[in-house]
């Protein structure tokens, strides 16, 4: 475990230790433990240290070690930017998935910002892109509104890998407490805030740290929906 590695990471990210536990929802003992190598890294936690620190998963995995599944009836602790398991936003495993399609997730408009809300259960399946294979969990979801125009319109149908870490630039969809769902430029995190970019019209987003569960990436869209 590469212990200053990570402390240097959160200080690029003007984080401390205790905001990572905070975000992970760990007591600070057990994320000291962890960079500490007193306790193994979860393949879970990989993914939300990646995506607090802004960093990708082997990036994380490299300076951490190889980082195991948990231990055989043990539930993942969910983190603070991922939802608790009954009201995850993630599309359910088996049933009509997999390795060939996957979900599709349906959100009605609503709300302010353009927001959407999120329905329970896919309404459908669509062709698995070459480049989610393998992925787990993903998903697509259909663009609503013109918030986002001219990069998409409504009705495309945009595809979701929830693993990869958001990038500066790149597209998201956010997932709010109450069901709501962004569909917004990623900026980064400033302080206590996620920072969106907004283009028709033109708008930055400030979502406070404890209304955000999910902050997924967008990596390819379909124009024929």
């Amino acid at each position: 475990m590469d212990t200053q590695w990570f402390h240097d990471a959160l200080e690029r990210v003007g984080a401390t230790q205790a905001d990572l536990a905070r975000y992970l929802r760990l007591a600070p003992s057990a994320v000291s433990r962890m960079l500490k190598a007193e306790r193994q890294m979860k393949l879970l936690e990989v993914a939300q240290i990646a995506a607090f620190l802004n960093v990708s998963q082997e990036e994380v995995l490299r300076h951490a070690g190889e980082a195991g599944p948990p231990p055989a009836g043990e539930r993942p602790r969910a983190g603070r930017g991922r939802p608790p398991a009954a009201r995850s936003p993630l599309p359910p495993a088996g049933g009509a998935q997999n390795a060939d399609v996957i979900p599709i997730r349906s959100a009605g408009r609503g709300g302010a910002d353009q927001q959407m809300f999120l329905a329970d259960g896919p309404i459908g399946y669509t062709p698995r892109p070459a480049n989610l294979a393998g992925v787990r969990a993903a998903y697509a979801i259909y663009m609503v509104g013109d918030s986002m125009e001219p990069r998409y319109e409504a009705g495309w149908l945009l595809h979701i890998n929830p693993f990869k870490p958001p990038v500066r630039g790149r597209d998201v969809v956010v997932y709010k407490r109450g069901d709501a769902v962004l569909i917004k430029q990623f900026v980064g995190w400033e302080g206590d805030a996620l920072v969106l970019r907004q283009l028709n019209p033109p708008e930055t987003l400030r979502i406070p740290r404890e209304e955000v569960l999910e902050c997924h990436l967008v990596v390819g869209c379909d124009q024929e929906g």
